[in-house]
Formats: structure tokens, C-alpha cells, sequence
């Protein structure tokens, strides 16, 4: 496998909400203003350290989906010599219906072929990216959550805004529960492992994306299409246990910590 899909098509509502005494230098402002995670400068744009992530864990072949109106995002990859190492592509999603609808502007891209899903807002280690390339199956990382707090930007309130993993014995993801409540997270226990939206799926997951429906948030959402995929098309998703964190882009906020944690990392395009 050497095709990994990034989702950066996301409107970027937080990432859009001035904060108080939230200081940007001018560029950051402009892709925060704009709702463009990827494309906030740290030294160079956030994306770059993504990209050069998958290219490290032997990803060959990225493409991008992003909106009709995110023109600097191609205009930057496109430019002549910037990538030596890993070619990119992009679809257009032209609404920002949701994750499910997301991937599925990738069908195209995917080809039959077995591909990686990522956000385009999160930096996932390099050995997380490689133990997922190396699956022969569909899967996930499975974070735990002592872990992301540890070892990430992300604060223990953000922990429990993230999906949670039901899984059976065997390591098999039974149920994937988004934003649950308290009762549920207290149900499922402190050591509940986190789901941040690194998959690998197969052709398959493009029949369950289009059988989702809109959510109570009126979006078509990527956990709705794995819980389908699983109950309707029989697939198996293997958790990959990882003891790691996640650099996290969610807001203006993070910017600022991401940038120190990022610092000396090499990015080779």
C-alpha cells in the first residue's frame, strides 16, 4: 500500500474564531482567517510536515481533497520542484457535506487499491503512519489516551470530544462511538483507546459511504460509513494499539504549541 488520502476539505469553523490575545504573525492569520489548517505557516505550511510524515513511512502517492475555492493549496504543491519524493493529486469536494463524502471524492484516486485516510489538520508519527501502511487489511490507529495527553498538544477536556473505540478481544473494532457522552465514556473506562481519524481502508469503504445519512449534525460522517461497513458489508477493522500523540491543529490555540513541538523536524518533500 503506498496511497494515502488527506482530508483538508473541513471548513474550519474554530480555526476561524479570533481569540483574546491570540497574537498571529500575518501569514498565519491569513490561513487561519480562512479556515485553511493546512496551509498555516509554522516556518513552512503544516501540511509540509504531513506529507514529508507519509513520504518517511514509505507513502508514494498522496491525494488531497479540498474545496472548489482552495486554490492556493494547488497552486503551492503544483509549483515546479517541490516535491521530489511523493507525488500529490486532488479532488474537488465541492460542499463540505462531511467526512464520508470526503473520502468519497477520493474513489477515483483509490483506484481498487487498499489507501491510507488521514486529517489534514493532525501530524501522526512517522512509526504510526508505517505500522499502518503495513497492514494487509483494513484498520486503524487506536491512541490511548494517557498517551495523547502525555505526548500531544491535546489537553484531557479535547480527549473526550474524539471518537471512541469499542473493540473485541481479538482487536477487531466492534463500534466506534463520536463525541460520547459522559455516561458512555465512564462506561467504556479511562483506557478506552481514541480514534484521530488514521484509517486504511479497502474498495468497500466507498458502497458504505454512499449508504450514510446525514448525521444530527446534518453532515455525511466516516464513523457512520465504518459502522455500516462493519454491520452491512462484514468488515473487519483491526485496532492498532499506539502508545503516542497526535500534534493537533484544531484552533488558533494550538497553533503556537504545535509550532514548539514541530521545531528541528526535517521535512523532505
Amino acid at each position: 500500500m503506498n496511497r494515502a488520502v488527506i482530508l483538508a476539505r473541513g471548513l474550519g469553523r474554530r480555526m476561524r474564531q479570533a481569540e483574546p490575545d491570540m497574537a498571529l504573525d500575518p501569514a498565519q492569520e491569513s490561513a487561519a482567517a480562512r479556515g485553511m489548517k493546512g496551509m498555516i505557516p509554522i516556518g513552512r505550511p503544516f501540511l509540509d510536515y504531513c506529507l514529508s510524515a507519509l513520504a518517511d513511512a514509505g507513502f508514494e502517492e498522496v491525494c488531497l481533497v479540498i474545496g472548489p475555492e482552495h486554490h492556493t493549496v494547488r497552486e503551492y504543491y503544483e509549483a515546479p520542484g517541490r516535491l521530489t519524493r511523493i507525488s500529490v493529486t486532488f479532488a474537488v469536494q465541492e460542499e463540505p457535506r462531511g467526512t464520508a463524502d470526503a473520502v468519497l471524492a477520493a474513489e477515483a484516486f483509490a483506484g481498487g487499491h487498499r489507501f491510507l485516510v488521514c486529517n489534514s489538520d493532525n501530524y501522526y508519527p512517522v512509526d504510526v503512519l508505517a505500522r499502518l501502511r503495513a497492514l494487509d487489511g483494513p484498520g486503524l490507529a487506536g491512541f490511548a489516551p494517557g498517551a495523547l495527553v502525555g505526548l500531544s498538544n491535546i489537553p484531557a477536556s479535547r480527549v473526550t470530544q474524539f471518537a471512541l473505540l469499542v473493540e473485541e478481544p481479538a482487536g477487531i473494532l466492534a463500534d466506534i462511538i463520536e463525541k460520547p457522552d459522559p455516561v458512555t465514556a465512564a462506561r467504556l473506562g479511562p483506557r478506552t483507546r481514541v480514534s484521530m481519524n488514521a484509517w486504511v481502508f479497502g474498495p468497500d469503504i466507498f458502497e458504505a459511504c454512499r449508504h450514510v445519512t446525514p448525521s444530527i449534525r446534518g453532515e455525511l460522517e466516516l464513523q457512520d460509513a465504518v459502522r455500516y461497513a462493519i454491520r452491512a458489508l462484514g468488515t473487519r477493522f483491526r485496532v492498532v494499539p499506539v502508545e503516542a500523540g497526535v500534534l493537533d491543529l484544531s484552533n488558533r490555540g494550538d497553533i503556537a504549541a504545535v509550532a514548539a513541538r514541530l521545531e528541528g523536524i526535517e521535512v523532505r518533500l
